[in-house]
């Protein structure tokens, strides 16, 4: 390609800037404060990235398990083979006789004419006539006498029930019943087996990210269209795709665990002796006995009207002698039974019967034990992008300082560097730009222009 005039060297840059402004970033809105004699170009500066080491499974964590087995002693058992039961005998009552008086005909108080028994009794008319005349009838005692009319006093018989046995009650005892019954005995415990179930595994195969995709400008090929007058160079952008490595793991499938076994328990089957009814009492109740007896019962009193016999009084005395008699009561001796001790029962106790069997029983579980096996890794390198693609304004060469001693010190900068510019002629042509454009992607520099920068890097003074 021709070289062109020198005052648009500086828009070559700018002419490479403005065809990336649709795909990287614009971090400035103005260009900047320029000094005098200097060019300014919009240049992409390519994102940035990082390399970092990540660590990945690809054996995971799993465990190992390992049985104790259960520990068991037999020992000697013993086994009721007969139940208690109890025997009810019956004890039968007891009885007595006693003998009690019985008053049949109480102690009684009358009033008479005299003292002898051919003394008639007093009247009422005479007592209630003594009663009114000061006399206290009530504190008389027998034998005492006073002037008067005595009215007797009155009695009817009435039959009373006497109690001559007390209720009681006979006891009949209806014994137990018994079978003889088979039972199963217990004579080794039920036991449980711990057994290992080992994990299972698979290997699968996985993409791991190195390096994301990303984007990058490239020099295209084909047209050599003009634009703005510049060296119609072609920049375009392309797609790198990411990149990955594949690693191949191996991850559990299902978990080491343990099942149980249980053995069932043993028995023995034994006779033994049922209660089938409890022993029973049945009473059967004797009433009371009683006897009828007559008694005299007083219905009224007497009544006295009259004044000491042996009071010395100048009163005349009517001529009627009053005197208090006493009766004595009457009693009969009556024969009865009486309960001394009630009729009742007695439990004697039969002891159970047993018999000694040999058990197998459990000392100690059984148990696991459990091996913890870590998880492996490989290491993996990966590329990671910290910073986007982004358009910034750079001083590039201009008019004042593009000498073709300048462009001819960076051709051979460029060749030194490994970058063929072509002809070192100085003079600007595609394949110069074509090399500092290959030169600032290695560095991993701005883009889009001979920038200051990328001259000064090159180590040519401008």
């Amino acid at each position: 390609m021709k070289h062109r005039h020198l005052s648009k060297i500086s828009l070559i840059g700018l002419a490479l800037s403005t065809s990336q402004i649709a795909f990287a970033e614009d971090a400035t809105s103005t260009l900047p404060n320029a000094k005098p004699g200097e060019c300014y170009a919009k240049v992409v500066l390519p994102a940035q990235f990082q390399t970092k080491t990540e660590d990945v499974v690809v054996k995971e964590a799993s465990e190992k398990i390992t049985i104790i087995p259960a520990k068991y002693k037999w020992v000697k058992e013993k086994v009721m083979v007969k139940e208690p039961s109890t025997k009810v005998v019956p004890i039968e009552a007891v009885y007595g006789k006693a003998t009690e008086k019985v008053e049949v005909s109480p102690t009684r108080q009358y009033w008479a004419t005299g003292l002898n028994k051919a003394s008639a009794p007093a009247s009422a008319t005479l007592i209630d006539a003594a009663a009114k005349a000061g006399i206290n009838l009530k504190a008389a005692t027998p034998g005492q006498c006073f002037v008067e009319t005595y009215v007797p006093a009155k009695f009817e018989t009435k039959p009373e029930k006497i109690l001559i046995r007390q209720a009681s009650a006979s006891v009949k005892v209806i014994p137990a019943k018994y079978e003889m019954v088979s039972e199963k005995v217990l004579v080794k415990d039920a036991s449980k087996k711990v057994v290992e179930v080992p994990a299972t595994y698979e290997t699968v195969k996985e993409k791991v990210l190195v390096e994301p995709a990303k984007t990058m400008w490239k020099k295209g090929h084909g047209l050599a269209e003009r634009v703005d007058n510049t060296t119609g160079e072609i920049m375009c952008l392309i797609e790198v795709p990411a990149k990955y490595k594949t690693v191949t793991k191996r991850i559990i499938k299902t978990k080491a665990t343990t099942k149980i076994v249980e053995t069932p328990a043993e028995y023995k089957t034994v006779s033994v002796r049922k209660l089938l009814a409890a022993p029973q009492e049945v009473r059967t109740d004797i009433p009371e006995e009683f006897t009828t007896v007559n008694k005299t019962v007083k219905t009224s009193d007497e009544v006295f009207s009259w004044r000491p016999a042996k009071a010395k009084t100048n009163a005349t005395l009517t001529g009627s002698k009053i005197c208090l008699k006493e009766i004595p009561a009457k009693y009969k001796t009556l024969s009865k039974r009486i309960v001394k001790s009630p009729a009742t029962t007695k439990v004697i106790k039969i002891p159970a019967e047993y018999k000694f069997v040999k058990v197998r029983k459990l000392v100690s579980a059984p148990q696991e034990n459990r091996i913890s096996i870590p998880a492996k890794y490989q290491t993996v390198t990966k590329r990671i992008k910290t910073g986007e693609e982004r358009l910034e304004w750079k001083r590039v060469l201009c008019q004042t300082n593009m000498t073709k001693e300048v462009i001819a010190g960076i051709q051979s900068a460029l060749m030194k560097r490994g970058f063929n510019p072509g002809p070192i002629d100085g003079k600007i042509g595609s394949g110069t730009l074509r090399a500092v454009d290959a030169y600032q992607q290695k560095n991993n520099m701005e883009r889009g222009g001979l920038t200051i920068d990328t001259i000064k890097s090159l180590g040519v003074k401008s």
